[in-house]
């Protein structure tokens, strides 16, 4: 199969087309996680390893990222006092975040 030359000389590589923040900390449950800022928090905390978020309430099982646009309402957190979508909140350097868990521990 011949290919045309408009395919040869096109890529479909992100890497030229991505901008990224600068990089940025932020605390998840008292923990630092590395981050690039504006990038949503379940991207950082997907990144660095982190796929369980809560559990559910019925039998306790481990839930993480789902939808990843904000529909699904799995990958919720508390961030400055509010409980949000990880994946609807921009990272912001120093942002502090606690999973559903965490603060349910922490405040009894």
């Amino acid at each position: 199969m011949k290919k045309s030359s408009t395919f040869a000389t096109s890529s479909l590589r992100a890497d030229q087309a991505v901008r990224r923040g600068p990089a940025v900390r932020i605390l998840v449950d008292g923990w630092p996680v590395d981050a690039f800022e504006g990038e949503s928090v379940a991207a950082a905390l997907f990144a660095a390893g982190r796929r369980e978020l809560r559990r559910s309430p019925r039998d306790h099982a481990p839930r993480g990222m789902f939808c990843l646009m904000g529909s699904c309402q799995e990958c919720l957190v508390w961030v400055e006092g509010r409980k949000l979508p990880a994946c609807q909140v921009p990272a912001v350097a120093g942002m502090e975040v606690e999973s559903l868990g965490f603060r349910e521990e922490r405040l009894g």
